[in-house]
């Protein structure tokens, strides 16, 4: 049970105190509350360290008596609310809990508005709607939107208004996100509807909390652009501190060398290894992005007049941004085409790429099976250096797009002879004018695998 006392910090005997109190409940809680109200050293020493009358005072300061009950009776309030929420107990939030119980119209007006959960939950939904982003990212925003919403609760400010949110909220979610881990023990209701194989187990790398500011952004400059806000929060840092805030940091790249992969191509492995070596074996071949593959099916698969069998698809990253809808077409190297055979694109392990038994994990296992223990850089934010780590201990879904790129730039080939990106992409040109059969000969060159024809069913008729 919690415990109210009078907290006089002056030693002053004469003239008017200002009068605070302490709520207490065992070591953990401690909040303090300004009451507003002032009394003089005698009209205090009438009452008792609980806030009541001493027994036999027949002559007191009653408007002290009945300020010092009401008082009291809000923080008992205030503090009911905190636990039943979930609240950070902090003094700050505490007097804005009593703050809210003392004036009910001002904080239905506040509420009546349009919050920040609420405005930045129609900027996500219409945004999707208009096919602004694609149905990837709109999950990621949301991942935002959701731990948006634990911060603004964990400090008693889930009623924020969007123009209220300032650049040093944005400092403090930013370091929220970076440790939330912390906060899951802690604020058990928070997290009772997240997934156990999502909930935050670690510290958050640079770059990913740097991603979720960067969507933050976009909707305080979509706000800005509408007047809804004078002028977005981010633009209130200063610049050389946004540098910091807003900065990013990339590894050098790692990826496999021609010889692991076929490494790994060669490598016996037992049968529940089998589908995750055939899944990640393909995808080297293919280059495609997770989210992609994963959507692969024999619908995708067709065989072109000279007998080369090639996937095409639409890239789920860029199809809403891009103004024509050219297919991807990577042709299938023979390894890549005997497991398409085999499997038909069932690998029930890809819907599942994260957690402790995920694909990425499998990837990690299958690797170190095969002894790729090729060490590399991997930069190290608590240390301000790089460590070095075996591949397999790092590797994911990504090394697989990764390991192609640098396959075929082995070979001399301009990174668009794969078609994996559209035109005047950063990364890799989406588009060129080499055919269907001049990539196939150069892919199957960069992956030393032989040329072969097939018919409408897959099946090779010649090498």
């Amino acid at each position: 049970m919690e415990r109210i006392i009078l907290y006089l910090r002056t030693p002053a005997k004469s003239g008017e105190i200002k009068v605070r109190l302490r709520l207490t409940e065992g070591r953990e809680v401690a909040l303090f509350h300004k009451t507003g109200i002032k009394a003089t050293a005698a009209d205090l020493a009438k009452f008792d360290i609980d806030g009541r009358l001493k027994q036999r005072v027949s002559v007191y300061n009653y408007e002290l008596a009945r300020s010092l009950e009401e008082e009291i009776r809000y923080m008992r309030g205030a503090y009911a609310n905190m636990k039943d929420k979930g609240l950070d107990m902090t003094s700050d939030i505490f007097e804005k809990e009593i703050a809210d119980l003392k004036n009910p119209k001002q904080a239905e007006r506040k509420a009546a508005g349009m919050t920040l959960l609420q405005r930045f939950e129609r900027f996500i939904d219409d945004s999707f709607r208009d096919g602004i982003i694609c149905e990837l990212r709109y999950k990621h925003y949301r991942a935002v939107l959701t731990k948006l919403h634990r911060y603004l609760t964990i400090n008693g400010m889930s009623q924020m208004a969007p123009a209220e949110f300032t650049e040093e909220n944005i400092l403090n979610f930013r370091l929220f996100i970076f440790d939330e881990y912390k906060y899951v023990d802690k604020y058990p209701k928070l997290y009772k509807e997240c997934n156990e194989r999502n909930k935050p187990k670690q510290r958050l790398n640079l770059n990913t909390v740097t991603t979720h500011l960067k969507k933050l952004q976009t909707f305080f400059n979509e706000l800005e652009s509408r007047d809804e806000i004078i002028k977005s929060p981010f633009r209130k840092i200063g610049t050389e501190r946004k540098k910091a805030v807003m900065r990013t940091m990339f590894d050098e790249p790692y990826f496999l060398y021609s010889t692991e992969l076929q490494k790994v191509l060669n490598t016996k492995v037992s049968e529940d290894l089998q589908e995750v070596k055939d899944a990640f074996l393909l995808q080297c071949a293919l280059g495609c992005r997770i989210g992609d593959f994963q959507s692969l099916s024999m619908e995708n698969v067709a065989v072109s007049p000279e007998g080369i069998a090639y996937i095409h698809y639409l890239p789920d990253k860029t199809r809403d941004g891009q103004e024509t809808n050219i297919e991807v077409q990577t042709p299938l190297v023979r390894f890549a085409l005997e497991i398409v055979k085999r499997t038909k694109f069932n690998f029930p392990i890809t819907k599942y790429p994260c957690g402790q038994s995920g694909y990425n994990a499998k990837i990690k296992t299958l690797l170190r099976v095969c002894k790729i223990d090729r060490k590399v850089p991997i930069y190290d934010d608590t240390i301000k250096d790089n460590t070095y780590k075996a591949i397999h201990d790092i590797a994911s879904s990504k090394l697989c797009r990764k390991t192609h790129v640098d396959i075929m730039n082995k070979v001399q080939v301009n990174m668009y002879a794969a078609g994996l990106h559209k035109e005047g992409s950063g990364a890799v040109t989406r588009y060129t004018k080499l055919e269907l059969k001049d990539r196939f000969a150069l892919m199957c060159t960069a992956f030393g695998q032989p040329s072969y024809k097939a018919d409408k069913n897959l099946k090779i008729r010649k090498a």
